[in-house]
């Protein structure tokens, strides 16, 4: 895939690429609650980085949640890396999956958004993240699209 970073937040007839404004929803740094976990995380974000230290470091989960920012919540996380759990990179897509899923059940304009795609393929168009996103190339792994695309099958299915 070619380098999008032009115009971070794009469509074509055959896909939509996020990061910022239009499709902005779908970043787990937009500003939606998350309910999960019998918690009320800011963000989707909040949520996926306390994960990585819920069940072992109850501390640094706890600053996590308290972040003012999903920013600040994964610069939190990067600081505290080598204490994350020990499996996290097995874990990480499926809790994300699950993370995701509750914000589109949580958020009427998250589905409308994610209706908007259409069948269009979902790409996340970071400049920087090349295992969630599409990265500094543009041939990342893009797993935030993905998993995006995997729940709209999903609803669109369970759909009359």
């Amino acid at each position: 895939m070619e380098s999008t970073h032009g115009d971070l937040n794009r469509e074509t007839e055959d896909a939509v690429y996020f990061y910022t404004p239009n499709f902005y929803s779908l970043d787990s740094f937009s500003a939606h609650t998350v309910r999960i976990w019998d918690k009320m995380f800011a963000t989707a974000e909040h949520a996926y980085q306390w994960k990585k230290f819920a069940s072992s470091e109850p501390d640094i989960a706890q600053k996590i949640f308290e972040a003012q920012s999903p920013n600040e919540a994964k610069n939190i996380s990067i600081a505290h890396r080598e204490s994350r759990l020990p499996n996290w990179d097995d874990e990480k897509v499926s809790v994300m999956e699950e993370i995701v899923k509750a914000k589109y059940e949580q958020h009427a304009d998250v589905r409308k958004v994610l209706g908007r795609t259409g069948t269009r393929q979902i790409f996340e168009n970071s400049p920087v993240d090349d295992f969630w996103g599409l990265g500094p190339n543009g041939d990342g792994g893009n797993a935030l699209g993905k998993l995006w695309m995997k729940i709209r099958i999903r609803f669109q299915s369970s759909t009359p």
